[in-house]
């Protein structure tokens, strides 16, 4: 069965959601989405604001993402725009003139530069965007802005495309003596394999950060939570997380307290990241490759995101096969040194292999565990050094394979 967000523990209910003050948000309909679904997704703060974005590293990257990265950092943000249903990539100079008309028509309506606007957009790759109608979504979104937990989710399902579910999630947090809040939204389910800095992101809180700080600080979150994730390895021509703080600039914190605050974002973002993952195409369950005693924290994140690639080891946890040597020799032609000699592997809490040596098991038992389970966890050891890392990936099944070869016909 496929993961849902209550199996996740993660996007939450109306009554759940707590908003930083000082932000409005609209979801509209434009009819980009020949569905008719909601794909223009506004975000306001109040006043200018510090923000700064982090986009994919591809070098195929759409016009919106761009734009992005001319505009960031910033102490001057009033909103981010986002349209779904259409990519804006790869669609030459008319795609950079149409991202750049998105932005400038939200910034004529808050009356403020275009320059302080960030645009998003995702869909199918390579399609002119239908000007006419995102600047319908874009007027409506407008007529539908408001500051409560409802207006929160339908800016979070108006930024969607093959989700199954919407993906958010919203904290209070303490950080240097002083209490906040966090709220955050995100979308994906195919293309993912985030190296950055289709999926978007946007983080918004009232914790004061200087414009030197923000960059930084979504640096850190990023790699803490979106680059630890894949779904296909395909990484996309869009992705783009937007960090928005509504905090005064003036009350710069200091290294120390700003740490506090990466550590509760990332948390909070870790958890839409499992989300990003459990809502793979097709997938039955995720699973999580922890890797430990490697030379470096590096060499570890390079481990288990090899492994967490493998089709091979995908196609395993599909089956709930127990297949421990797909696992163990991925891990091998990850590229940093191994010692096989104190190598050990444990699926779901059970030894497969020990120190270089094969461990009699139950297979047919732990086979059926992996089956019953959302979240297989798969624990390796490579040594005896002090590296240490996680990576979550979802698995492969028929149906991702089915989906994504009629995905535009």
């Amino acid at each position: 069965m496929k993961p849902t967000p209550s199996d996740s523990e993660a996007s939450q209910s109306t009554s759940e959601i707590l908003l930083p003050a000082g932000f409005r948000f609209a979801g509209a309909t434009g009819g980009i989405k020949a569905s008719g679904k909601p794909d223009v997704s506004l975000i306001v703060s109040d006043k200018p604001c510090v923000a700064a974005a982090v986009t994919t590293t591809n070098q195929v990257f759409a016009a919106p993402v761009t734009l992005c990265r001319e505009r960031s950092p910033t102490a001057k943000c009033r909103a981010v725009i986002t349209n779904s249903g259409n990519a804006n990539a790869c669609t030459g100079r008319q795609g950079d003139l149409d991202a750049i008309q998105m932005g400038s028509v939200v910034a004529d309506r808050l009356e403020c530069e275009a320059e302080d606007v960030f645009v998003m957009s995702t869909g199918v790759i390579g399609q002119s965007l239908p000007m006419a109608k995102v600047l319908v979504g874009i007027e409506n979104a407008f007529g539908n802005l408001g500051d409560s937990a409802e207006h929160f989710i339908a800016a979070n399902d108006a930024i969607c495309t093959t989700d199954a579910y919407r993906k958010n999630v919203s904290i209070a947090f303490r950080a240097g003596g002083q209490s906040y809040r966090l709220a955050a939204m995100c979308k994906g389910a195919g293309m993912i394999a985030p190296n950055m800095a289709t999926m978007l992101g946007v983080v918004v809180t009232d914790f004061p950060m200087s414009i030197e700080q923000a960059p930084q600080a979504l640096r850190r979150i990023t790699e803490r939570s979106f680059n630890r994730v894949s779904v296909d390895g395909h990484m996309s021509t869009n992705d783009t997380v937007v960090l928005m703080t509504g905090g005064d600039e003036q009350s710069v914190v200091t290294d120390e307290v700003l740490d506090e605050f990466v550590a509760a974002a990332s948390d909070a973002c870790l958890e839409l990241a499992k989300l990003l993952v459990a809502d793979g195409e097709g997938a039955v369950r995720f699973f999580e490759v922890a890797v430990e005693g490697a030379m470096s924290d590096a060499d570890a994140l390079t481990i288990a995101q090899t492994v967490a690639a493998s089709p091979l080891v995908k196609t395993a946890i599909t089956g709930g096969d127990p297949n421990w040597g797909r696992i163990v020799s991925a891990a091998g032609y990850a590229g940093p040194k191994m010692d096989v000699a104190n190598t050990s592997l444990t699926i779901e809490g059970v030894t497969v292999f020990e120190n270089g040596q094969p461990v009699t098991i139950d297979a047919a038992k732990l086979s059926e565990t992996m089956k019953s389970a959302v979240e297989v966890k798969l624990r390796l050891t490579v040594g005896t050094g002090s590296g240490a890392s996680e990576y979550w990936s979802s698995d492969l099944t028929v149906d991702y394979v089915r989906f994504n070869s009629l995905y535009t016909t």
